[in-house]
């Protein structure tokens, strides 16, 4: 909360300051329609030290991160495959593939640090420009290096390499070797506010400040404290539990709509439900769930998904994974 206030307590500019000489124009780098296939989860990192500002000022990314997220809404749409784009003419310079799609873990964490983009590919627009993407899928990539490229041209397909845990595309830009956020291609990174224009995209891209911090499930409808300390949250159970799954908002408007359902392991559906949030504060949670029926949960592996729209838009996606354990 205090870090939310701090953002909420700063002195934004009104607009942003003129683009970097020679940009590219940068076209949407992922098959899919923002707000219905995908969304965007978190923005380049704006505040020098701990903590996060994304470009208008709010808690869309995350500390010391360096590109803009691009999510899929689910795990078979990346199965199905959803191509990765070229966002702007330009030649391949760096390629790596051959990693696994495998959501990472604490435990496996450590070993992939200097590998966190995963397969990747990274292209060179001239002028020390240069765009990356991170966390294609194992085997997708479609260009070798020094290929030729347009605007559109498939690289490959949204995976899970490297380091996440849900499938979707993360987009670096780099002038000269140093990050440039695309919504706010400025020389100064302390700079963030009202953005009047696209940045670097060939058109604008609606930006929502609500978001989901997490999605988890639990054993009982949990307290608020134990939603933001972590405490509620639960990994496996056993058959006999009660199933809760939560979502944990910020910055939700009246009238936003939170839906909430978990699939068992037989891709079966569990339960679901939607809220209307008619009077949101600045954080806040939902939770729903069931009782263990009479003969226990089915063991095995349970997903859950929380998802926040506005107007029909995705603005918010996230999902929590369970294991049920047999007695």
């Amino acid at each position: 909360m205090r870090r939310l206030v701090q953002s909420l307590a700063l002195i934004c500019s009104a607009s942003a300051a003129p683009a970097l000489a020679d940009a590219p124009t940068l076209s949407l780098p992922v098959d899919c329609t923002l707000g219905t296939s995908c969304y965007i989860e978190d923005y380049v990192d704006l505040d020098p030290g701990p903590g996060q500002r994304d470009y208008m000022c709010a808690i869309k990314s995350r500390d010391g991160h360096r590109g803009t997220d691009f999510h899929l809404l689910s795990f078979d749409a990346m199965e199905a495959g959803v191509d990765v784009l070229a966002a702007a003419p330009g030649t391949v310079d760096r390629v790596r593939d051959g990693m696994e799609d495998i959501a990472v873990t604490p435990e496996t964490a450590p070993d992939l640090q200097d590998r966190g983009c995963g397969n990747a590919v990274r292209i060179d627009h001239g002028d020390g420009w240069r765009t990356t993407y991170c966390h294609l899928k194992n085997g997708s990539i479609v260009v070798p290096v020094g290929a030729q490229v347009e605007a559109g041209t498939p690289l490959g397909e949204v995976g899970l390499s490297g380091l996440t845990n849900a499938p979707h595309l993360h987009l670096t830009v780099l002038k000269d070797g140093r990050v440039v956020d695309p919504f706010l291609p400025v020389d100064s990174n302390t700079t963030c506010g009202t953005v009047d224009g696209p940045g670097l995209w060939d058109a604008v891209i609606p930006y929502d400040r609500a978001g989901l911090f997490t999605a988890a499930f639990s054993d009982d409808v949990p307290s608020l404290d134990a939603v933001k300390s972590g405490d509620a949250r639960v990994a496996d159970m056993p058959t006999t539990s009660a199933m809760v799954l939560y979502g944990y908002v910020h910055f939700a408007e009246p009238g936003d709509l939170m839906t909430l359902w978990a699939d068992g392991p037989d891709g079966a559906e569990v339960f679901r439900t939607q809220v209307q949030l008619d009077d949101p504060q600045l954080q806040l949670f939902r939770a729903f769930g069931r009782r263990a029926p009479a003969e226990g949960w089915a063991p095995g592996a349970y997903r859950g998904y929380v998802r926040l729209t506005r107007e029909g838009r995705v603005i918010a996606h996230r999902h929590a994974d369970l294991i049920v354990t047999s007695p």
